[in-house]
């Protein structure tokens, strides 16, 4: 089967234009059980999977999981608030690409710091701010895959036909798999860096943020 060249990278960037986050007035002002979170979460998320009729957003144990190990502040007599909400949404885009503890590293002290904050900055504000670049990184997103994609068409020019369809495809993928693998060395090298300033101590009360190890069995998706 001939794969179209130019129908396959128009399909890749209406499928990255249709990639959305969840708005923060999209958000329950109040406050949720664990099955009303997880419908929630489902509903926004599921379209944008791979497999939206196989693939699960988020579980009951997977919450209840990041509420033991730390990585989600426990709930008010079983309901969580829409600061919850924020937070598994962090976990959510995180946990593709960082382990648990970097997880743990990025998101306890803004937990310390700005949950359930009413004045600026807390965690509303921050999500705004940091969801709000959104439009714009798809933008050169789709502008990175263009470029890439025409580096790959140079690729194995003077193999046969049945050849180079195929060996330009991977050298496709395996271009972009290339670029994750970059970003997620420097990704795992600013959390360190992240560690490293949230741990010194604060001047205002003379202590350090501690984090408590987690164990990544312990922390499973299922």
């Amino acid at each position: 089967m001939t794969i179209d060249k130019d129908d396959l990278l128009n399909s890749i960037l209406e499928s990255i234009g249709r990639i959305e986050s969840i708005k923060l007035e999209d958000i329950p002002n109040i406050d949720l059980y664990m099955d009303q979170v997880t419908t929630f979460m489902d509903r926004k998320l599921k379209p944008t999977t791979r497999k939206p009729d196989e693939d699960k957003i988020l579980t009951k144990t997977m919450i209840n999981n990041y509420a033991k190990n730390d990585l989600l502040p426990p709930p008010v007599k079983k309901k969580y608030s829409k600061e919850h909400i924020l937070m598994l949404i962090f976990i959510y885009y995180c946990k593709g690409m960082l382990s648990i503890n970097d997880i743990q590293t990025l998101l306890n002290p803004l937990a310390e710091r700005y949950f359930q904050k009413t004045s600026e900055p807390n965690l509303s504000s921050i999500y705004e701010e940091v969801f709000g670049m959104e439009e714009e990184q798809i933008a050169g997103l789709k502008k990175d895959i263009i470029e890439k994609f025409a580096m790959s068409k140079k690729t194995f020019t003077d193999v046969p036909e049945e050849d180079q369809e195929i060996l330009q495809l991977f050298s496709f993928i395996f271009t972009l798999g290339y670029d994750v693998y970059v970003k997620k060395l420097l990704l795992e090298k600013l959390v360190d860096n992240f560690r490293e300033v949230t741990q010194k101590q604060e001047p205002d009360t003379g202590k350090a943020m501690k984090e408590k190890p987690v164990k990544e069995k312990a922390v499973k998706d299922k």
